[in-house]
């Protein structure tokens, strides 16, 4: 399975705006149907160049599937956030193979 992780540093002046923006954005995203689920989530890592960095995590259903979404809808859905915020924010994405998950049963 793959993580396609967003990790985005926002501008103290812009912060509030964007986090209401992505939090219609992330439904966008997963109503392309390529993904299983997405996680927000705040670095908690202070950077040099000040502002407030968020990763997103969104869980391709496969690697096929990510790559779709590359080809047919990352594009459009990125366009909007860029014209809305570019200046102000700086975003980088990775993608994350995971390996094996665990979990805890017993809480």
């Amino acid at each position: 399975m793959i993580i396609y992780n967003v990790t985005i540093n926002i501008e103290e002046s812009i912060h509030d705006e964007w986090l209401e923006w992505i939090k219609n954005h992330i439904p966008q995203v997963l109503a392309t149907g390529k993904f299983i689920d997405a996680r927000l989530t705040k670095v908690l890592v202070e950077e040099e160049m000040g502002g407030t960095t968020y990763a997103i995590q969104y869980k391709a259903k496969s690697r096929e599937a990510l790559e779709s979404y590359y080809q047919n809808d990352a594009s459009g859905l990125k366009q909007e956030g860029l014209m809305k915020f570019a200046d102000k924010m700086l975003a980088f994405r990775t993608e994350l193979e995971i390996i094996d998950e665990y979990t805890v049963t017993n809480h």
